[in-house]
Order: structure tokens, then sequence, then C-alpha cells
């Protein structure tokens, strides 16, 4: 079994707002929540009419609204069986190595012309899934998953940060102190 994994490039600071504008009045037909929208989505942009800020609840909704024209062509003209998206990051799963060469070409083309996005080409990958999957802070395995090395420093990280904050009661130290006791029961 083989995988395909991709990521937009600049997610958010790409989203095309022209492009996201015309979705909405496709599934919208009250004007006066295309407006708001309009002033919303308007309200940021990196570039002419280019981006959402990364942080807003809105843009968490609005991506999706957007990438929904990604996930139906995925399902509809390629006809992709396996196919997982989160937010910009997806994969795809075939027993032909082939055939997912040919899925990326046409998901360049379509994210590129339709959406106006492109493909981080560091992030796009064609793997064995016995090789493991890095996907959403895991590397998947066909019978396990494993906590991504990075992700699981940072957490740390954080928890050390919040340990020596002022004010938090001792709920995260306590919380550490329960972690390493089970640790050390797991290894009994």
């Amino acid at each position: 079994m083989w995988v395909l994994k991709c990521d937009v490039r600049k997610f958010f600071v790409s989203i095309d707002q022209d492009v996201l504008l015309r979705i909405l009045e496709k599934h919208i037909l009250d004007q006066d929540i295309l407006n708001l929208l309009s002033e919303i989505i308007g309200s940021f942009h990196t570039e002419e009419s280019k981006g959402l800020p990364p942080g807003n609840l809105t843009s968490q909704l609005l991506v999706n609204v957007y990438m929904n024209e990604f996930d139906q062509f995925m399902k509809h003209q390629v006809k992709a069986k396996y196919y997982i998206r989160h937010a910009d990051d997806f994969v795809i799963f075939s027993d032909n190595k082939e055939q997912l060469k040919t899925v990326l070409l046409q998901i360049s083309a379509f994210l590129e012309f339709r959406l106006r996005l492109k493909l981080y080409p560091d992030k796009v990958s064609i793997q064995t899934v016995a090789s493991g999957v890095d996907f959403l802070g895991w590397t998947h395995f066909p019978d396990h998953r494993v906590l991504r090395t990075v992700t699981k420093k940072r957490a740390f990280r954080n928890i050390r940060e919040k340990e020596g904050g002022a004010g938090n009661g001792g709920v995260v130290s306590r919380a550490y102190e329960a972690r390493k006791c089970l640790q050390v029961t797991r290894e009994d």
C-alpha cells in the first residue's frame, strides 16, 4: 500500500478572497450575510485580495468551505477511495504508485487553476505505508502510531514552561507527577 502525502504552501495567507466569495455566493442567497462575510474576509490581507487571518474562528470555517471544492474534486473527478484531509494537509492511499503520480498532477492543476493554491514541493511524498506516514503530529504505521518526536518535545517544553509559571496552583505540576508515577508503574 502506498500513500501520497501533500501540504498546501502558505495556506491561510494564500486563500484567494475573490474565489472564496464566489464559492460563498453559490451557497448563500442572503445578500446581507454575503456582505457581512465579504467585510470579514476583506478585513485581512497579505497582498491584494489574498489571505485569511490564521487565528480567527471564521477563518477555520471559511477554509473548510474553500477546500470543500477540493474535497468534491477528489471524490467526484479523481474518485479517490481513500482520501483524508485536515485543513491544508491531506493523504491519499492506493495500491498503485503510478496512479498516485498521475493523481498528484491532477491535484496540482486543480489547486493552482481553481483555488489558486500551490503545494509545498518539499512536503509532497509518495511512500509505502509500512515506512510510516507522518500526518497530524503522529507517525502512523499499519498496526500502531507513534507521537512525532518534535511534537513530544514541544509538549514537554510547554509543560515545563507552565510549571514555572506563577499562579498555576500546582495543577500542571500534579499532572506531571501523576504521569511520572504512571510511567514507573508501567515499567514494573
